[in-house]
C-alpha cells in the first residue's frame, strides 16, 4: 500500500483503535485504493454504535475519452469507414461495449486486437463524436470502491449508513440505530480538519 499522508483511527475504547486501523489498512490494500487516498481519519464510538470516516483523495482522475486511448481517422471516404487505432487498451472492453450498443456488432470489424473499423453514415460528425466519446469515468468507479471499502471496514450490524463524495472529499457514517444529523456533520467536520492539514 502506498503510504498515506495522514492515517488516524480514534476510538473511545483505545485497545480497539489499533484493530480498526489494521482492518481499514487491509481493506484499502485489497481494493487497491492506496494510490487514490491521501488522508483518512476514522472515529469509532462503540457506546453510541457509531462509525465515522473522512477521506481526502490525492487528486481527481479525468474522464477517459477515445482520443485519450488512441486515434480516430477516416480510412476510406467512399465506403465511409473510420479506424480507431488503440494505443492504451486498458478500457478497450468498455469501448467495445459502447460501440456495439451504438453501431451493432455487425457494424464493427476488429482485424487485430488494437484496431477497430466502423462503417458510419456521416464521416465528419462521427469522427468528432468518436474522438470525444467518454469510455470510462474513473471518478464514478472510485466512489463505488470507496463505499465498498467503508462498508467492509464498518463493524458488523452497522446497517444504517450515509456517504457523500464531493470532488476529492469522501465522507461516511454508519450506525446500528437512527443516524443523527449531528453525526453526519461530525464526519464532515473531520473532513474539513483533514483538508486544513494541507
Amino acid at each position: 500500500m502506498e503510504p498515506l499522508e495522514t492515517f488516524i483511527v480514534e476510538s473511545t475504547v483505545p485497545e480497539e483503535g489499533d484493530a480498526y486501523k489494521s482492518i481499514v489498512a487491509d481493506v484499502i490494500t485489497e481494493l487497491m485504493l492506496g494510490g487514490a487516498i491521501g488522508r483518512i481519519k476514522v472515529r469509532v464510538r462503540p457506546e453510541e454504535s457509531l462509525f465515522l470516516m473522512a477521506i481526502i483523495l490525492r487528486g481527481s482522475q479525468p474522464k477517459v475519452k477515445v482520443s485519450d486511448m488512441g486515434s480516430v481517422d477516416v480510412t476510406n471516404h467512399l465506403t465511409k469507414e473510420v479506424t480507431i487505432s488503440i494505443e492504451q487498451e486498458k478500457y478497450l472492453p468498455e469501448l467495445l461495449e459502447q460501440l456495439w450498443a451504438k453501431y451493432g456488432r455487425a457494424g464493427i470489424r476488429q482485424p487485430e486486437r488494437k484496431t477497430l473499423i466502423l462503417t458510419v453514415e456521416e464521416l465528419d460528425e462521427e469522427v468528432e463524436f468518436l474522438r470525444n466519446l467518454v469510455v470510462a469515468d474513473p471518478q464514478k468507479t472510485l466512489q463505488s470502491r470507496l463505499v465498498e471499502m467503508a462498508i467492509r471496514a464498518t463493524p458488523e450490524g452497522f446497517r444504517v449508513r450515509y456517504h457523500s463524495m464531493d470532488k476529492h472529499v469522501f465522507v461516511f457514517a454508519a450506525t446500528e440505530d437512527i443516524l443523527k444529523k449531528e453525526w453526519i456533520q461530525e464526519a464532515q467536520d473531520i473532513a474539513t480538519e483533514l483538508q486544513e492539514d494541507e
